[in-house]
């Protein structure tokens, strides 16, 4: 492995820009100035990937950064994410602005915060110590708090201190469990060796199993709690609801996806530790409970974007399902819904933000007809839908047909009850979009032209996901797939 400075270039990048936003974020041309700084951390993305595809895994500032095969392809799809959504954002924040919900010093705080979080997000991936994992899952949180927030109403204030208290909590319990991996290390590495992770990974077959498998549980609650695992989940559905649009778009394409890399990294330490099959099954567990919980919340929700959070939950949990069957198949089934899910909830919020601008209110029952008042808002909604419940050929249905099929050889008992959680997801999203979508309308002109091209760019990825992955992708998939299947 050699020294890349391309490493701590993709995350100083969204730094530096989050200290020029806190300067000139009111400004007009912040907007177009926020998109530039995220092209600019996409380009060193993509030259991250493409170095890392034709040299392997490689270090920064000692063995302080690292890449390799698991992290590298979720740098390249959070950059890529933050970018679209910062498109996206530009004609919807001004709408905001123009309606009274944003000021000037709200929209300063926007932007700098915006790019504070994707850099706290990029460190978290690509830090290669334990401990920085921990600081930058805080900082992510500590920025979105203030995203969620931002509108100063009093449901966006409740939503953002709900997600503080019940996510501080949860990042407590993942700092007791970092420190127990520290405390199970420290005898065999010294200092802040013992908390690097490749460290760790060469030698976790020597780490205390019952010191390890208390850690993991930690860990595992801390950031399932990111992750929005039932029962850690609560803070989610006001976090979507409450805050802007933009920030319900990343924090389920984004941040739930880097929490849950933040458990992967801890279950491949503990499974070569404890040798007993205990992270995959607590895995298996929490992920098949959020799946079933999310699913029949979905009935009783009146607000289309709490409606898409508990969806949100839902492939979280069919995520962690995943993960937790174990193996290269399930894995590989699991890094792609990743992917997929990314890209289609990312869209779908994209589409809803202007839907709800258009009639000026979130409920389900007062969103109808937007194909007569908007075809393409309309299309984007009804595409997207039919994306994230599993309609072939979108990719959201090549992955679950995959974990489905798994599921059915490793454990056929949890057969059923993935099916019916599928059966009903897809009867109540879809029969919800038809009423939105279709029928008579109340829908206004908006004020500045919505940005739907990520909308349809970030659905065609899908579709192309689910008839064709590349073939340098597919490598990625199968190479960190055997990484974490061990």
């Amino acid at each position: 492995m050699t020294d890349v400075w391309l490493l701590p270039l993709v995350c100083v990048i969204p730094l530096v820009a989050g200290g020029c936003l806190a300067l000139a974020g009111q400004h007009r041309l912040a907007p177009e100035l926020n998109i530039a700084f995220t092209f600019l951390t996409l380009v060193a993305a993509i030259l991250l990937a493409a170095r890392t595809v034709e040299f392997g895994p490689a270090f920064a500032f000692g063995k302080l950064f690292f890449v390799d095969p698991l992290n590298v392809f979720l740098v390249a799809l959070t950059a890529f994410v933050a970018w679209t959504t910062s498109i996206f954002s530009r004609p919807y924040m001004r709408i905001e602005r123009d309606r009274g919900k944003m000021t000037g010093a709200r929209m300063r705080l926007y932007h700098s915060m915006y790019q504070l979080f994707v850099f706290a997000m990029l460190l978290a991936l690509l830090t290669n110590n334990m401990g920085i994992l921990w600081v930058a899952m805080e900082a992510a949180t500590l920025a979105t708090v203030l995203l969620v927030g931002v509108y100063r109403t009093a449901a966006s204030l409740e939503a953002a201190w709900k997600y503080f208290i019940l996510c501080g909590v949860g990042i407590a319990q993942a700092l007791f469990g970092t420190i127990l991996l520290y405390l199970a290390a420290s005898r065999e590495l010294g200092g802040g060796d013992a908390l690097l992770w490749t460290n760790l990974n060469a030698m976790k077959g020597a780490l205390d199993p019952t010191i390890v498998s208390l850690a993991f549980v930690f860990l595992l609650i801390g950031y399932g709690t990111k992750v929005g695992l039932v029962p850690m989940h609560n803070w989610l559905p006001d976090a979507h609801a409450e805050g802007p649009t933009p920030i319900s778009a990343v924090l389920s394409g984004l941040l739930l996806n880097v929490a849950l890399y933040a458990v992967l990294r801890c279950k491949v330490l503990a499974d070569g530790a404890l040798q007993n099959g205990l992270p995959g099954r607590l895995l298996v567990g929490f992920g098949l409970v959020s799946v079933m919980v999310a699913t029949f919340s979905l009935l009783r929700q009146k607000d289309v974007k709490r409606l898409f959070s508990y969806s949100s939950i839902e492939h979280m949990g069919l995520m962690t399902f995943a993960f937790g069957i174990g193996g290269p198949a399930a894995t590989f089934a699991g890094l792609l819904h990743m992917t997929v899910h990314s890209l289609v909830k990312s869209a779908i919020f994209f589409a809803v933000g202007h839907a709800a601008q258009k009639v000026r209110t979130q409920l389900i029952d007062d969103i109808r007809g937007l194909l007569s008042v908007s075809p393409t808002v309309g299309w984007g909604m009804m595409l997207g839908a039919l994306a994230i419940v599993g309609m072939p050929p979108f990719g959201v249905f090549a992955s679950e047909f995959l974990i489905l099929t798994n599921a059915i050889r490793e454990l056929p008992w949890t057969t059923p009850f993935l099916l019916l959680a599928l059966a009903v997801a897809f009867a109540t999203i879809f029969s919800r979009m038809q009423h939105m979508v279709f029928g008579g309308t109340t829908a206004t002109v908006l004020e500045h032209p919505p940005a739907l091209l990520p909308v349809f760019v970030h659905l065609a990825l899908s579709l192309m996901l689910g008839l064709y992955i590349p073939p340098y992708l597919a490598a990625w998939y199968r190479q960190a797939a055997a990484m974490i299947a061990g």
